[in-house]
């Protein structure tokens, strides 16, 4: 499905001036993962990295081209685990928090 892009600008202005739903964004993104939805988890890591630090700046922070990381997040990317963990580290570091992962039955 194809957002609009008045959606995307919505999203990306409540990011901007919204820092609980900035941090439940990522959270999301990251339970999107880890719960097997990889392309929603791509999707919405993709529109948090687009409002927040940028791919530019992710791609100078973690050494990796920006076009690779674009691409590693676009529909039909297949990002290796190295690449997203360093992506996901750097955010984390970049937001200052830290996320942990808990099992519950």
């Amino acid at each position: 499905m194809t957002l609009t892009r008045s959606f995307k600008e919505t999203v990306t202005a409540r990011i901007e001036r919204d820092e609980a739903f900035r941090d439940a964004l990522f959270r999301e993104g990251i339970d999107c993962l880890l719960s097997g939805d990889v392309d929603t988890g791509k999707a919405v890591l993709r529109d948090y990295i687009n409002a927040t630090i940028g791919f530019e700046s992710l791609s100078e922070a973690i050494n990796t081209p920006p076009k690779s990381l674009m691409r590693m997040f676009s529909q039909k990317g297949n990002p290796q685990a190295k690449n997203l963990f360093a992506v996901i580290s750097h955010l984390q570091v970049q937001r200052g928090i830290h996320l942990e992962v808990r099992a519950v039955k």
